[in-house]
């Protein structure tokens, strides 16, 4: 009802009307908003000298009658309230219109629904409690806030300073940020985030929620700790060291609560024996530390000491030291793989229920014994590539929802046609159905290390919009024509097309076939029932296709590196199971040459398609932007860089990418990938945005280096995809008298979307990394450091702080912290033999390095990107997350196992190498191709092996490249 939406925004605030507004608004829910205020015999005018909040009761009780009546009596309606005055008033009014609380409403309706009666339960005796304590407490821990209205008047004067608080993981009790978000009224000189130094400048605000700041006067300013923490929870830790003062300031209101769902643990019997064996009130932790702890009511605290469960905070008085809440859930057993799973989930906001019977009835059939096949009233709408063009795709080992695939062929007047073949989801996925409102709900597939969550049902993501191999399926393509010399772009076209993929290709077999590396023939399963000669034919086929795309890929990359295209790094970990699902290793991703190639066509359609729909729907597209980083980001990246004599300009995304090519120690690949990490780390996220919210000159993409940017290569796991599929769809038919705006959103609501999804695809990392951080603990847990071979590794420090270092660990794909000194007050020092010892003494740090001193006057220093030898074990914590720890067992390298490494991916890390030789090669492979083609295919059929200028030959001259000496011409 309209008059009940308004009196939530009046009492609880605009989020919770939001939700309400979002909640009534999802068909799934099959809900109506009644708008009572303009109903002719609903509408009742406030009162002289009535409260809004009698008035709202009144407007919703004299609705509900109405409503009763013009059912004709046949159908009881229930006004639920908790106003025991309105209870009383209106009651027994009406025969036919029940106005009770929510527990009688629970008790009468819904008796058998156990988990919601105590849910309620709960909530009741928090409520009771709250209103006993503050009777009781006068004493205020913390200042009031400022009305909203006084602090709306002091953000547009400057006086105050809107953002969102941000709390220190590692320092959750002493430091949090406030990120600002330009909502001032007046220009700022403030160029950095703002400190709010310890919990009572916090002043009740919870990480996340908006916050209005008041800026403390600069004698008052502080400073970041600049020392290693193990997730303090004390007000001050000893010997604390701070970096240069900062602006810092005091929460004075909080503008907007971004509570959720906080998954904690119960105390320990213990911890819980000062309490009393019945006491209902309990101090619950939560799993994520930059929360405080929370204060419940239950009697059931014994019972759950050994598991996960989910509350609620309700609210956080000026009296009170922690928030109150109320038990809602039990998620599961602490450690257990599942309940630890669901923990991630449920801190990261996302719900992965199974899809309904009315979702899944909207689903088309495809059985083994009945098979999906095309339409034939379906084909005369869409191209036939069934028959015309090689069409095969390259994913990772164990995909199911195959998105993309590709296409390379020569045309008749000797120009090339490269394709990108996208599954076509918007053709099962109608817009506004309930299957495309659950899409839009979960915005993106969700991967964790052992599993994923679909966004879509499986009948579509690996099946009937996956391009497997061998079966018809629809698509959505993007083909070029590109000139056969210069491989420019002569001329573009977008359709529905009906392909079949000849191939479904793994990367290792993909780079195997380019390398020139025919034993990984083997594993191509659509060549084993050929023949020999027919094999060999199709093998040739492939084995062009794939280095003709190579080559394309490399001139596109060139193009993009001009303009400032940036290669940044990340840490990418697969967690290898065996047969039980136990682990069995942890692997970081190997990089191939064919993943850019790969990378580059899908970055050139997403690139094209971006203009047709902003072209065509200039106020109503959805693009992605990435915004310049801001420069005091880059600080630490130019300070380990000059550690190595590196200079690193961070002017333009032209100069770091520059910058970032110089910067690389022949002897130690390691230094640059920790450098484009770095870099990685200062960057901003790319998001989605509407161009009818947003200048043109924002639209530029600073890592990729293009002007324009969407996202159109995998509508099978992303929503964004989907938008923009229906928009290119549009875009398409525009000139034609169909009607195309039906399935376009408002410049407003694509805004709304677009934040939506953006806060999806935030928690959908987050969980991403929190379950490979899981998996790493649950490798090592088992294991005994000191024995087991596979706790020892090679490290390689890449941060100096004032009492220890932070340490890469490539071959795990770990960063952690590495104590100099211990709890105890000991130092780090290290034998004869690198083997390292705790002593007294002291700690001095420097710019790029740190010494441990003994009393005795031995000494060891540590510098920015020495290799050293740790150990890697657990530290398990009953209430938070287990982490990784490090510890320094040795100054000298372990085994150079990062070094072996890198040097077996050298071509990759050789990029500039092969660019200069591609080059050199072009013209005289272009000119000799044609010629040569049946010299070749002879002698492939007799020898397995090409001869003159080939992809094969190319490959041994980067090779020979690649084992010169060139450190000889650097020291030069």
């Amino acid at each position: 009802m309209q008059t009940a939406c308004q009196a939530v925004h009046h009492q609880r605030g605009r989020r919770q009307y939001n939700r309400l507004r979002n909640l009534v608004k999802d068909a799934r829910h099959d809900c109506i908003l009644f708008a009572n205020e303009f109903q002719q015999y609903c509408y009742l005018p406030r009162e002289r000298g009535e409260s809004m909040e009698k008035w709202q009761t009144r407007s919703i009780y004299n609705a509900a009658v109405w409503y009763y009546n013009h059912c004709l009596g046949q159908l009881p309606v229930v006004m639920v309230t908790e106003d025991e005055d309105a209870i009383r008033e209106y009651g027994g009014e009406t025969e036919g219109v029940f106005v009770i609380s929510f527990k009688n409403y629970l008790d009468n309706f819904w008796p058998d629904l156990k988990a919601v009666h105590e849910l309620c339960d709960s909530i009741l005796q928090s409520r009771r409690e709250r209103e006993c304590e503050s009777q009781e407490n006068n004493g205020k821990e913390y200042p009031e806030h400022l009305p909203m209205e006084v602090l709306e008047a002091g953000i547009k004067s400057g006086r105050y300073i809107q953002g969102v608080l941000n709390v220190n993981k590692h320092r959750a009790q002493m430091e949090a940020f406030v990120r600002l978000q330009g909502a001032s009224g007046k220009e700022t000189d403030l160029q950095s985030d703002i400190l709010i130094h310890g919990t009572k400048a916090r002043n009740r605000a919870i990480h996340g929620d908006v916050v209005a700041v008041e800026l403390l006067l600069q004698h008052e300013w502080k400073g970041r700790t600049a020392s290693l923490c193990e997730n303090d929870t004390e007000e001050k830790a000893p010997g604390d060291t701070s970096s240069e003062p900062m602006p810092t300031g005091r929460v004075v209101g909080i503008i907007q609560k971004n509570w959720r769902d906080y998954v904690v643990t119960f105390p320990s019997k213990e911890e819980s024996q000062s309490q009393g064996k019945n006491a209902q009130k309990i101090l619950v932790t939560p799993w994520d530390y930059r929360i405080p702890k929370i204060r419940i009511s239950t009697q059931q605290a014994e019972a759950l000491q050994d598991c996960r469960v989910i509350v609620r905070i309700d609210s956080w008085d000026s009296t009170s030291v922690y928030p109150n809440g109320h038990f809602v859930r039990v998620l599961g057993r602490i450690g257990d793989l599942e309940g630890e799973t669901a923990v991630i989930l449920v801190e990261n906001s996302i719900s992965v229920a199974p899809f309904s019977e009315v979702q899944m009835c909207e689903m088309p059939s495809s059985t083994s014994e009945n098979p999906w096949n095309v339409n034939p009233e379906e084909e005369p709408k869409r191209i036939d590539l069934r028959n015309t063009h090689l069409i095969f795709s390259i994913d990772p080992k164990g995909c199911e929802d195959v998105d993309d695939a590709l296409s390379i062929r020569t045309l008749a007047n000797g120009n090339l046609e490269l394709g990108v073949h996208i599954a076509d989801v918007t053709h099962f996925v109608a817009i506004n159905s309930y299957t495309d409102i659950e899409a839009r709900a979960r915005a993106t597939t969700y991967y964790l290390a052992d599993r994923r969550y679909d966004m879509l049902p499986s009948i579509l993501s690996a099946d009937l919009c996956s391009l497997l191999s061998r079966v018809e399926r629809y698509a959505v393509s993007v083909m070029w024509e590109l000139d056969k010399k210069s491989y420019e772009i002569l001329r573009v076209w977008y359709n529905r097309t009906i392909i079949q993929s000849s191939y479904k290709l793994v990367y290792e077999v993909a780079q195997g076939l380019l390398d020139g590396d025919l034993s990984v023939v083997d594993d191509i399963l659509e060549l084993k029932e050929l023949d020999e000669r027919t094999r060999q034919q199709k093998l040739e086929e492939l084995v062009w296709a794939i280095g003709k795309l190579t080559d394309i890929a490399r001139r596109v990359r060139a193009k993009r590196d001009s303009c400032g295209a940036l290669e940044l790094e990340g840490i990418e970990i697969r967690v290898q199971l065996d047969d039980k699902k136990n682990i069995h290793d942890l692997i970081p991703k190997q990089p191939l040459e064919v993943h850019e190639t790969v990378a580059e066509c899908m970055i050139l359609a997403n690139h094209w398609v971006a203009k047709m729909i902003w072209e065509s729907f200039p106020h109503h597209a959805l693009l992605r932007q990435h915004p310049p980083p801001r420069q005091e980001f880059f600080s630490e990246l130019r300070e380990c860089a000059s550690a190595k004599g590196f200079s690193i300009d961070t002017r333009s995304n032209k100069a770091l990418a520059d910058s970032l090519s110089k910067a690389d120690d022949p002897l130690d690949p390691t230094v640059n990938k920790l450098l484009r990490s770095m870099a990685t780390q200062a960057m901003s996220n790319a998001q989605y945005f509407s161009t009818g919210s947003c200048p043109e000159e924002e639209f530029h993409h600073y890592g990729l280096a293009l002007d324009k940017y969407t996202h159109f290569t995998s509508p099978i796991r992303r929503y964004a995809d989907i938008v923009v599929h229906r928009l290119l769809m549009a875009a398409t038919l525009k000139d034609t008298k169909v009607d195309v705006t039906a399935n376009l959103f408002s410049s407003k609501d694509l805004e709304e979307l677009c934040r939506h999804i953006n806060n999806r695809n935030r928690a959908a990392q987050h969980a991403q990394k929190q379950s490979t951080e899981l998996f790493q603990c649950m490798y090592f847990k088992d294991k005994v450091s000191e024995r087991d071979e596979r706790c020892t590794a090679d490290g390689v420090i890449y941060s100096i702080r004032t009492n220890g270092v932070l340490v890469f660990v490539p071959r795990y794909g770990i960063k952690g912290a590495a104590y100099l000194k211990n709890k105890e007050g000991l130092v780090i020092s290290c034998q004869s033999d690198g083997s390292c010892v705790w002593k007294p003494g002291s700690l001095q740090r420097f710019q790029n390095r740190i010494t441990s001193t003994t009393v005795a006057g031995e000494s060891v220093t540590l510098s920015l990107f020495d290799h050293i030898t740790v150990k890697i074990s657990v530290q398990s914590s009953r209430c938070h997350p287990d982490t990784i720890k490090l510890e320094i067992i040795s100054n000298i390298p372990y085994k150079n196992t990062a070094t072996e490494l890198y040097q077996k991916n050298s071509h990759v890390l050789k990029a500039d190498l092969v660019k200069e030789v591609t080059r050199s090669a072009e013209e005289a492979q272009l000119a000799q191709e044609k010629q040569n083609v049946e010299v070749i295919r002879e002698e492939y059929q007799e020898y397995c092996q090409t001869k003159g200028v080939s992809l094969y030959q190319l490959l041994e001259e980067i090779r020979d490249l690649a084992l010169l000496d060139v450190s000889a011409g650097n020291r030069a």
